[in-house]
């Protein structure tokens, strides 16, 4: 695989791409003090790179953390919902839903049968998976291209892990 040039984007994940990182970003635990070291990470990379992101943090039905930073708008938000509920209905990351109804030659808004404005199976929205508990919530961030915002949050719980 060569490696990138500004001018070449990195190619999009595969399937077990995807379900790699998801079986190896699997968390011992998760708590209030982790959601919230987890969104501080977040928000330092971001900051650094400075990206216009939203940034959210959910455990069940409960949101631990959210950040908006400069640029990020209220779409943000909206598309941070949309991009969670497929999360929660699929227990899959929301580039991963996506990416699977791709490799069937169609495409999440034509076949799943849900509403568009409702659901939205674009990059950035990532289950957070407690080992021996299985998905407990959400980790999502929107404002920057569907891989970007993908990219960010992989990057975020790999040293979230390593810390």
């Amino acid at each position: 695989m060569s490696t990138p040039t500004p001018s070449t984007p990195a190619p999009a994940p595969t399937v077990a791409e995807l379900e790699e990182q998801e079986r190896s970003l699997t968390l011992p635990r998760f708590t209030h003090d982790d959601a919230w070291t987890l969104g501080s990470l977040l928000v330092e990379l971001a900051r650094e790179r400075g990206a216009p992101v939203a940034i959210d943090i959910r455990r069940g039905g409960q949101q631990l953390f959210h950040a908006a930073l400069p640029g990020s708008t209220q779409d943000n938000d909206a598309w941070i919902d949309r991009k969670r509920r497929v999360v929660e209905r699929y227990a899959a990351s929301s580039l991963l839903v996506g990416t699977r109804f791709r490799a069937k030659n169609t495409t999440f808004e034509d076949s799943s049968r849900l509403d568009p404005d409702t659901y939205a199976a674009h990059g950035g929205a990532f289950p957070i998976t407690v080992k021996d508990t299985g998905v407990i919530g959400t980790v999502v961030v929107s404002g920057l291209p569907q891989l970007e915002d993908h990219a960010l949050v992989v990057e975020a719980l790999t040293r979230f892990l390593t810390e």
